[in-house]
Order: C-alpha cells, then structure tokens, then sequence
C-alpha cells in the first residue's frame, strides 16, 4: 500500500471520531465504541497486529483508564465534600469580593489558578479541579468544562513539574546518534534540550498571552444573553495583562531555569498580580458582566452536580483561609510528590499493574493512587471533613458526597472504557508483522510528504493530533519528536525549532483531545455534550497551531534562526 493510502487510513479513527461528535453530534458514549471497533479492525487487517498485541493494548487502556477515573473521582469528592460542609458558599462569596464579574472571575481562577496546578500536577488535573470550582460559583457547566479545556494549552509543555520536556522530548529522541552529532559540533545532550526548552517557552509566550482574551470572549458569545463577543473584548487590556503577568515569568524561567518550574513561577506569579489588581479595580471594565438567569439557561449547559445545599445542609460559617485550606493541600501536596525524588520515588512505586501484558514487551501500565492527583484529592476532601465540620454534620457530608461522587463517576467511566483503549492500540500499532510505521507515525508522515519546504508551518499540528489521540503533550512528544527531527534534518531547518513546534502543538492539542473533553465534563455531570465542547476549543486550538506555525516559519525563512546541527 501507498504511503498516502496507508496515512489516509490512519487518519480513519480521527475522521470518524470528528464525524459522529462533531458532524452526527453523537455523544461519547455513543461514538467512542464505534470508533474502537474501527481501531481494531484497522490494527487486525491493515496493520497486521497480532491478537496478542491487540488484547494487550486493550487490557492497557483499561488499567489507564482506572487511572483517569481515579483523578475525576477525586475532584467531584472534593467538591462535594466543600458543598456540604459550606466552605463553596464562602469560596463564592470571596470572589464575588474581588470581582462580582464573571469574564475576571474565569481568568483568576482559569488562567492563574489553573496554570499553576497544570505546572505541579498536569495530566488534565487543572480542568478536574477548575471546572467544578466554576460550577461552583455558578458558571454553566458546559461554560466551566470549555474554560477548564483552554487552561489546557500554553502551561502544558512545562506542565508535571517539566514532564512533556524531560520525559517526552527526552525518550521521543535517539539521544545516543543525536548526542554523537552533537558533540562533532561542541554541543552536548542538555545544552540541546535546553536550547528546546527556551524554544519553547518563546513560542508559548507570543502565542499564549492571548489565551485569557479567548477564554472571555468566548464565554461572552456562547454563554451570555447577549450572544456578542463585544462584551468579552471589554475586558481586553485586563486579559492581556493576565496573560503577560503569566507569560512574562514563564518564559523567564523557561530560558534561564530550564523546563520544571516555568508553569508554577508563572501560575504563581499570575495569580498573586492579577488577584491584587482586580481587588484595586485596575483595568476593571465599565461593566460588570453576569450570566442570564439559571431558569434562562439551556438544557445542555446543565450538569447533574447539584450545587445548591440551602435544603441540606446549615451553611457553617468560616474564614476564606479555612475554605481555601483543602485547595491549598492539594496545590502543596503535588508540588511535594513532583519536586522531591524520593518522595515521588516512594508514591510512584506503591502501584498496582501490568508490565510487559501478555508477553507484548512495552505494553506495560500501572496504577498509583497515593501518586496520582486523584489521591491527594481524596486526603483534602477528608482533610476538609475534619477540618470544616463537626459532629454528625462529618458523617453527613463524608456519607453524602461519596454517594453523589459514585453515581457521576459511573457514566464517565462508560466512556473512558472505550476510548482510552482506542488510544492505546493506536499508539501501540508501530510493532506488527509487516513492519509498518504506527498509526500516528504514518498520519504525520502524509503531512510531511504534501508540504515540503512549508513543514514549519503544520510541524505544531502533528503534534496537537497526537495529543488529540492520547489525550497527553508527553505521548505526542514521545510519539512524533524523532520524526520531527527527521523532517527537520533532512529539510535543513533547524531540529531544535521544528521539535519545539512538536512540543507547542502537542500541548494546544490538549484543548480538544476527547478523553480530555470526558473527564473534565464527568466533574461536573455533563456527560453527552462532548461533541458541542468539542466544536468550540476547536477555535483556540486552531488559533494556537495556526500561529504557531506561522512563528515558525517566520523563524525559519525571515529570521534564519539556527541552532545545533541545522546544516544537516
């Protein structure tokens, strides 16, 4: 078969997928077994997988999937848990104090609050923890779940404490033939990733101030009663200086500190300027900008959380610090576990999995639930309990939030049981009989081969379809970094910036990577709306590729920016 045949198949999955949540606006649950059986049947008779891989990579997904589901469930418990012992009454009305308009209430907790816990924790923690927090102080769900998917996409490359970088970039790369080449031209292994790094942080920072500006005027133009994008733009010189208080810091410590800590010097930095200058009303628009009436809202921007505890509960009076506390452990506890090795080292290896599955070497997953987000999500709720309530009010609200926290969590995993498989057989297509390249190799492969010279400009978009397929910067890294470097040397551009175009793409494709979209929407019990969330992070992602790619090539043939081994 043909080389475009056989990237046009690859393609099949991602087609489909669009086809039936976008196009037939099928809900996940709907289309994600579709999809899979597709997979399969590409892996079985194109691909010429073995049966074994096949059941491997599946049984891989699944065990993954426990893994998401461990994260979700730990941040609708915590919700729950906060409603029901009235600290999300007193969260409310803290931010109603620093700003009772909702565009200045999405940046803080979105923008500032949600880049810094992407830096400690990434793999989708920020939307599981944000997009409940905004329900809670009363945005539309399915507003919450598209603010909390745009969080998704400037902090990502640097997200885990550096994760995409040092893990993704690190294993995606033949380092040994990499470094000989290198060192034949004075450079060494970590000055190159380095020089990446900056690269990076860079391009994240042109493209990525304007994210706050998006996150408003699409909140304004989908989910305001007036339906205009004029009253997102109002706030325009306030989400640019949100955007620069974050960039300004990220870039700095991306060029000079290297990858772990751009994302949490930014977030924290953000959060500390942008909170204290709302509170002084500097840059405040004229208007203060509300959302219709609950009663006026439609159907499908309704999640089944119920947030409204007036009939259960006494609301118990306590400080903004006492409310904050669980979210403070959180935040603490995943800078913790991600910056000191031992303790990572400890919680990573107290898992439960599979390695090398059925004999597949490679195929191997793990589940760590002290390690993963969802854990530490668990001992704040539980934390909040003793800390926020007393009596038979603990039983109460431990008793009530675990019951509402099970009933979600079950549709979710409906979902995730089907598509994160999916992913697994896709990325594990690369070892068949035939000898074929991957699934995701083969589809960047017909890019490549239909653009030439103009590769720059489309470098960031293989990298967000990698991350729209395994749902991770880090996968797409690791999927797409030595092809990216292939191109790159073989079109004499330089490597360094072609596989920082991978890395941007791959975190901007975050936004609308579907097992993303599910379980931030499982937080807040919108469940079936996956495509209609789908079709609007589409216009940031889109924005963020495009420009991105348009840097690159500006870079590349105006600047005639260099680096290690551009000469080929």
């Amino acid at each position: 078969m043909s080389d475009i045949g056989l990237g046009l198949l690859a393609l099949a999955p991602i087609g489909l997928s669009a086809l039936l949540l976008l196009g037939l606006q099928w809900p996940a649950k709907k289309a994600m077994p579709v999809v899979l059986a597709l997979t399969i049947l590409l892996a079985f008779f194109v691909w010429n997988m073995t049966a074994t891989r096949v059941t491997a990579s599946i049984i891989q997904g699944l065990i993954v999937t426990v893994s998401v589901m461990w994260i979700v469930f730990g941040a609708i418990f915590l919700l729950n848990t906060l409603k029901y012992t009235g600290a999300i009454q007193t969260i409310r009305q803290g931010f109603a104090q620093i700003s009772p308009d909702r565009r200045i209430q999405a940046i803080i907790i979105a923008w500032c609050f949600g880049t810094f816990l992407e830096g400690a924790a990434g793999f989708g923690t920020p939307a599981a923890i944000a997009a409940p927090l905004l329900v809670a102080l009363g945005f539309p769900a399915m507003a919450a779940v598209l603010i909390g998917m745009m969080i998704q996409s400037t902090a990502v490359s640097f997200g885990a404490v550096g994760t995409p970088i040092i893990i993704g970039i690190n294993n995606g790369l033949d380092s040994a033939n990499i470094s000989s080449l290198l060192a034949a031209e004075g450079w060494q292994w970590s000055q190159f990733i380095q020089h990446i790094t900056s690269e990076v942080a860079i391009i994240h920072a042109l493209v990525g101030t304007f994210m706050p500006v998006f996150m408003v005027i699409m909140l304004t133009r989908f989910f305001g009663a007036n339906r205009s994008w004029k009253e997102g733009f109002e706030v325009l010189p306030f989400a640019i200086f949100a955007g620069l208080a974050f960039t300004v810091p990220y870039a700095l410590t991306g060029i000079f500190l290297g990858p772990e800590f751009p994302s949490l010097v930014g977030g924290l930095v953000s959060l500390v300027i942008v909170v204290n200058a709302a509170k002084r009303g500097f840059l405040m628009p004229k208007t203060t900008w509300r959302f219709a009436e609950k009663s006026a809202w439609p159907k499908s921007w309704i999640g089944s959380i119920n947030l409204d505890t007036s009939n259960e509960i006494q609301h118990n009076p306590m400080s903004q610090t006492k409310a904050w506390t669980p979210y403070l452990i959180v935040a603490g506890l995943l800078v913790i576990s991600r910056v000191s090795p031992e303790i990572k080292s400890f919680l990573a290896n107290m898992s439960i999995g599979l390695t090398d599955i059925l004999g597949e070497q490679g195929v191997s997953a793990a589940f760590s639930p002290l390690y993963l987000p969802g854990g530490l999500l668990i001992i704040a709720a539980l934390t909040a309990i003793l800390l926020q309530s007393k009596g038979k009010q603990r039983h109460l609200a431990f008793s009530s939030a675990l019951s509402e926290s099970n009933k979600t969590i079950i549709g979710a995993g409906m979902v995730l049981m089907f598509t994160i498989p999916m992913v697994r057989l896709f990325i594990n297509s690369g070892v068949n009989i035939g000898d074929i390249p991957s699934m995701p190799m083969a589809s960047a492969q017909l890019f490549a081969d239909m653009l030439g010279d103009a590769f720059p400009l489309v470098s960031p978009t293989i990298g967000a379809l990698g991350a729209f397929i395994a749902g991770s910067n880090t996968i797409s890294n690791m999927m797409f970094s030595q092809f990216q470097y292939e191109v790159a040397m073989n079109l004499h551009l330089s490597p360094s910036l072609i596989i920082a175009g991978q890395a941007v793409g791959a975190a901007a494709g975050n936004m609308i990577a579907i097992h993303n979209v599910v379980a931030a929407s499982a937080t807040v019990g919108l469940l079936g709306q996956e495509g209609a969330t789908l079709r609007k992070t589409l216009l940031p992602t889109f924005y963020y590729v495009l420009v991105a790619g348009l840097l690159l090539m500006f870079a590349t043939y105006i600047l005639n920016i260099s680096g290690p081994l551009t000469s080929g």
